[in-house]
This record gives C-alpha cells, sequence and structure tokens, in this order.
C-alpha cells in the first residue's frame, strides 16, 4: 500500500531536498542515498525521513518515482493470494491519513466508472450516516462543474486509474480550488496526478483480468469499511 503526497505535509527543506535530487537524478539515475545526502548536506536517515514523508516506502521507491521508472509489482498466482498480502502488509494509520484529508471540507465528491461507482455508492451511504459533511455522487465532468468548490473534496475511485477522462476532474478541480484524492486499486506510477493526490491500496495488478470493469474491488470495500470502522470508534 502507497501513499504519493508532493503537495502538502513537506516543509522547505524537504523541498529543497526533492528539487535538488530531482534535477541531480538527470545526469545520475542512479544515485544512491549515500551520495544523495552528500549533495543535499544532511545524512542519510534525514533523506530517509524526507521520502517516507513524501510517502514512499524507501528511497529506492522515490528515485524510481522522480525517474519515471516503473516499479514491477508483487505477482500472484490467484487472487486469495493477492489479497492475503493485502491483508498482511495493510497499514493501517492509511485510514487515519485518509480521515484527516476529508475533515477539512463542508462536502464530499465520490466518483466511480463501472463498478467503481457502486464503491463510490456504498462510500456515500456510509458517510451520510456518520459525517456532518454533505457527500455528493457525481455521474460524470458536466455534473461535476457545477457541484464543486473550494469546500469541496473530489475523490475518484478506479481499479487502474488509467481513464483519460480523470484528467479532466483534475483540471475541474484545480479550477475551483477544490481537493482532489484518487483512490485506485493497482499500483501504477504513470498515473500519478499532477495535482491532487493519489493512494494505491496495494502494491500488485490483480490476477483475474486485465479488462478494468472485469477486475474485482473486494479491497476497495474492505478499505471502505476500515474507514467507517474508525469514524465509529471515534464517536465512543
Amino acid at each position: 500500500m502507497l501513499e504519493i503526497n508532493m503537495n502538502d505535509s513537506l516543509n522547505s527543506l524537504d523541498r529543497e531536498i526533492h528539487v535538488c535530487l530531482s534535477a541531480e537524478f538527470k545526469v545520475n539515475d542512479s544515485l544512491t542515498i549515500t551520495e544523495a545526502s552528500r549533495i543535499c548536506h544532511c545524512s542519510p536517515s534525514r533523506i530517509s525521513k524526507f521520502v517516507k514523508k513524501a510517502g514512499f516506502s524507501n528511497y529506492k521507491q522515490y528515485r524510481d518515482y522522480v525517474c519515471g521508472r516503473k516499479a514491477v509489482p508483487k505477482t500472484f498466482s490467484n487472487e486469495f493470494e493477492r489479497i492475503k498480502h493485502f491483508f498482511d502488509t495493510f497499514d493501517s494509520s492509511l485510514i487515519d491519513r485518509f480521515l484527516e484529508k476529508i475533515r477539512p471540507y463542508q462536502k464530499i465528491a465520490l466518483l466511480g466508472y463501472g463498478p467503481s461507482k457502486f464503491c463510490a455508492q456504498y462510500l456515500q451511504f456510509k458517510l451520510q450516516l456518520f459525517s456532518p459533511q454533505a457527500i455528493i455522487l457525481l455521474d460524470d465532468n458536466l455534473s461535476a462543474a457545477p457541484m464543486i468548490d473550494k469546500d469541496t473534496i473530489l475523490i475518484i475511485f478506479s481499479a487502474t486509474g488509467a481513464y483519460n477522462s480523470f484528467h479532466k476532474f483534475q483540471q475541474i478541480a484545480r479550477e475551483k480550488g477544490s481537493g482532489f484524492l484518487m483512490i485506485v486499486e493497482e499500483y501504477n506510477t504513470s498515473i500519478i496526478p499532477a495535482y491532487g493526490e493519489i493512494i494505491f491500496l496495494t502494491d500488485t495488478f490483480q490476477t483475474i483480468s486485465s479488462v478494468p470493469y472485469e477486475k474485482s474491488r473486494i479491497i476497495f470495500f474492505i478499505f471502505i469499511e476500515e474507514v467507517i470502522a474508525r469514524i465509529i470508534k471515534s464517536r465512543n
């Protein structure tokens, strides 16, 4: 599970490190963490702390992301083993971070295409039971523009995150000053948005099918149930 966040949470020194290393990677894409620390005039542990704050598991993953290299996802022979791996590696702090992202907004707009729309609908139903925020379900980008504003966070559910229309939603959110968050099941760094944030729920590809609408949404529902359980627990 990986959350990539290059927009918020980083202080001025973190951003300086990122700018410095991004420039260096253009001439040396195999830069080690020791060399990176020397160039940035800090310790290797400081580099490690920065990449963790940015949402990466380790320095190599950060380097590959900046260099545009796709990470090789773990492979499994069947969905049972893949989902078991999800449970075994689940980081429950992600639930708190998700809730922190939606908390400042008065409205939450949800979107999903195909089977992912049912995930958005399910989260809408659950949040309406426990959240004081207005929960909106969007159908397309035409309905999105008049319904979101600076007090809204737009959340998109997608198994692959590969729909071209998601760029249009990203543009609308930027123009409106809205929050923008993609919840994606499969890990694919090529879809990381230029605006907003993305949460990858797994570091794998599904084994059932390569066709988006044929893919399982089980992990989405598990994630939603954990979010709601955390909300209920905080109310007790």
